[in-house]
């Protein structure tokens, strides 16, 4: 008997919380018109910019649900060149495993880890996401095994730094049937993503929550430039016109289906600088101007944004719409960010 693991208690399985929590069926009709669209847009069949927008963590239902309205409103104004995707991020990777570790473990950011809870109130999040925006969200899949609880809900999918080398996360992309974009590891190795987004590809047979399972490839498996960290531990980016052409030279040879990069503009990119975002999206933006070929890969920006600039230590006081992760561009830098991107496209 394992003494140094203790089993608190039975979750429902995904299916018995897909029951509890539906997905109506106009949302159902609405998220696959996104995928439709999405698919598009990774396959070359248009040209409208992917915008992956939102904090860093979705850390309590109202404000988060407040900043996706507002971007609701804000895609009605450029629908014609862009397509906004909302980050619902509900677990948060930690490098120690110490601190917060987002919704899933802590729906109340003060409050002690409650699993169970955590995957009612994410479930909930999602749903009302989808009947109030009409959004199907993005989330970053942390935990392979819980993406089953959220499969009929997310929009798109993200492989984060710290997993994109991990067996059981490519084959569980492999699966997915919306749009999963693969990170370049923390030390910048573009061979390790670029195998990551093979493995994503291909189909693959393993073993998924007690099942014997066979993945058909995910063609819309993507590459996801977020900058890197060296041995001394500083921030390096990876977003300039050389690393651009680098990547396209890259998939050229590597007889990948549907090349595409989505361009990360904070993390490393920005030294965890978030003011820096607008100016790191029109630098790239600037790359696709002048490269016919950078364009034919850049498929769109994720951006780090919530309602309120930066960032707080988490409390009973907390601001609204202030990330209690990682810092943010607040809303009024976003909003006009993003009118000024659909102006340059």
């Amino acid at each position: 008997m394992n003494k140094n693991l203790t089993f608190f208690r039975k979750l429902p399985i995904p299916m018995e919380i897909k029951e509890q929590y539906p997905v109506p069926a106009e949302c159902a009709k609405a998220r696959e018109e996104q995928l439709a669209e999405m698919e598009k847009i990774f396959t070359g069949k248009s040209d409208r910019f992917l915008i992956v927008i939102g904090p860093c963590s979705a850390d309590s239902e109202a404000p988060v649900l407040d900043y996706i309205s507002r971007l609701r409103r804000l895609q009605e104004r450029v629908a014609d060149k862009i397509m906004l995707v909302p980050r619902v991020y509900t677990g948060k990777p930690r490098t120690t495993g110490e601190g917060y570790k987002g919704m899933l473990h802590q729906p109340v950011s003060y409050e002690k880890a409650d699993l169970l809870k955590g995957l009612l109130s994410v479930r909930s999040l999602f749903i009302k996401t989808m009947t109030e925006t009409g959004f199907a969200p993005a989330d970053e899949m942390l935990y392979p095994e819980n993406y089953r609880y959220l499969s009929d809900c997310l929009g798109y999918v993200s492989v984060g730094a710290r997993s994109t080398e991990d067996q059981h996360h490519r084959l569980t992309a492999s699966g997915i049937d919306c749009p999963v974009g693969m990170k370049n590891p923390t030390s910048g190795d573009i061979s390790v993503m670029m195998n990551s987004i093979k493995a994503a590809q291909s189909s693959h047979m393993f073993l998924y929550r007690g099942w014997e399972v066979q993945s058909h490839g995910n063609p819309l498996a993507h590459a996801i430039l977020r900058g890197y960290v060296d041995k001394q531990g500083k921030s390096h980016p990876n977003y300039h016109y050389e690393d651009l052409y680098s990547l396209y030279e890259t998939y050229a040879a590597s007889g990948l289906k549907n090349p595409a990069v989505i361009i990360d503009t904070n993390h490393a990119n920005s030294a965890k600088k978030p003011l820096e975002q607008p100016r790191i999206a029109k630098e790239i933006l600037y790359s696709t101007r002048y490269s016919p070929d950078i364009r034919s890969i850049v498929k769109g920006l994720m951006i780090e944004s919530y309602i309120e600039d930066g960032s707080q230590a988490i409390s009973e006081c907390e601001t609204y719409g202030k990330s209690i992760t990682d810092p943010c561009l607040g809303w009024e830098k976003t909003e006009r960010l993003v009118l000024d991107l659909a102006d340059k496209l």
